[in-house]
């Protein structure tokens, strides 16, 4: 007797509900894709300021100056080749960063829910903390965090 082959999927006749619940199933996994990208970009935003608290502590307590920065990012790269952000201008920019957001809490519950880039991109044009939360919350999050809007009026 023959083996009989299965029908490609695409042939196959579907039950009558298959469509929506295939949509249903899209819709979950890209909702699930862009939950996990917002969780590690929170992350990776904390990160960044709490190796930003540090350089910001250690340059008070220590007088580090810009050649440890130097050397950090260096020793950083060295341990994390893949990673990147461990810039000497990036370090300095978690500097800032941690500088320009000194409570924690404030950086957990809002600012880390922006990109880097967006983050960086306030630092650069406002020079508040109340100008970057005000304009963290009434453009860039209502606007879906698109770059572009950081750069308008």
């Amino acid at each position: 007797m023959p083996d009989k082959k299965a029908a490609p999927a695409s042939l196959q006749t579907m039950p009558e509900d298959y469509g929506k619940w295939l949509n249903e199933l899209k819709t979950r996994i890209h909702n699930a894709q862009q939950r996990a990208a917002r969780a590690v970009n929170s992350e990776m935003v904390l990160l960044y300021w709490h190796i930003g608290w540090d350089i910001l502590h250690n340059q008070a307590r220590q007088g580090w100056g810009a050649k440890v920065i130097d050397r950090l990012s260096h020793d950083l790269r060295t341990a994390f080749p893949e990673m990147k952000g461990l810039s000497p201008r990036n370090l300095k920019y978690m500097r800032a960063f941690a500088e320009s957001w000194p409570d924690a809490e404030i950086v957990q519950q809002a600012v880390a829910q922006l990109p880097w880039g967006h983050n960086l991109a306030l630092l650069d044009k406002l020079n508040s903390r109340d100008e970057r939360l005000q304009h963290n919350a009434s453009k860039t999050l209502k606007h879906k965090g698109h770059r572009r809007t950081l750069h308008e009026g």
